[in-house]
């Protein structure tokens, strides 16, 4: 199993170990002892960067391995591993915003069931919990600028292979993706529309500077 090193910090650059490097189609598919490096996965896109002077162009989970998709092959040992940092960034504010939509919809007694943060395609899918209010796009707002706000910070714990991600005083989500360290460094969030079809309620959102990378 590939160890993701992302799971208890921040890292974008790591010396790792190559174990193996097998043709795949027009790449190259490696595997790796651990990674910096974000599969595709809970509604994030992958990372994207460099393995040695290897341009990785996408990172999958298969089975129990994260693989990396390369252009160029690679020998097994050690090599410097860098993260594509301006990629990293604008995917792990989405991920963090849409934790927020989550809390804020949860507040108003939905359960958010499904996310989906990439740029240009933000969206968080609530069904109605037995308690839930009316749900507007100025109420889920306020909630959201609010957290920005006063700045919380990010905590996390990782049990037993479970790892859960929180902000502040408000609540986790077990979650596998990343997330800026201080609420501060979304910008603004902002909530685009919101539209019900057969009993769910998707919420759509941006950020003020979203670029499609």
């Amino acid at each position: 199993m590939t160890e993701r090193l992302f799971f208890t910090h921040d890292h974008l650059t790591a010396e790792l170990e190559v174990l193996s490097c097998t043709p795949y189609e027009e790449q190259f598919a490696v595997i790796v002892q651990s990674t910096i490096f974000h599969p595709q996965g809970g509604g994030q896109p992958s990372d994207t960067g460099w393995l040695g002077d290897s341009q990785v162009l996408r990172v999958m989970q298969e089975a129990e391995q994260v693989v990396h998709y390369v252009d160029r092959p690679l020998e097994p040992g050690l090599v410097v591993a860098r993260v594509d940092a301006q990629r990293r960034a604008l995917h792990t504010r989405l991920h963090s915003a849409g934790h927020l939509i989550g809390n804020a919809g949860e507040r108003l007694g939905w359960m958010p069931i499904k996310a989906h943060h990439w740029p240009g395609e933000g969206k968080i899918t609530f069904i109605r919990g037995e308690t839930a209010q009316d749900m507007d796009a100025q109420a889920l707002q306020q909630w959201v600028n609010t957290w920005i706000a006063a700045d919380y910070s990010r905590h996390m714990t990782l049990e037993d292979g479970t790892r859960e991600v929180g902000f502040g005083e408000l609540p986790t989500y077990a979650c596998g993706g990343t997330h800026v360290q201080a609420l501060s460094e979304l910008g603004q969030v902002t909530i685009l529309a919101l539209s019900e079809k057969k009993g769910a309620l998707s919420v759509r959102y941006s950020l003020a500077d979203t670029l499609t990378l």
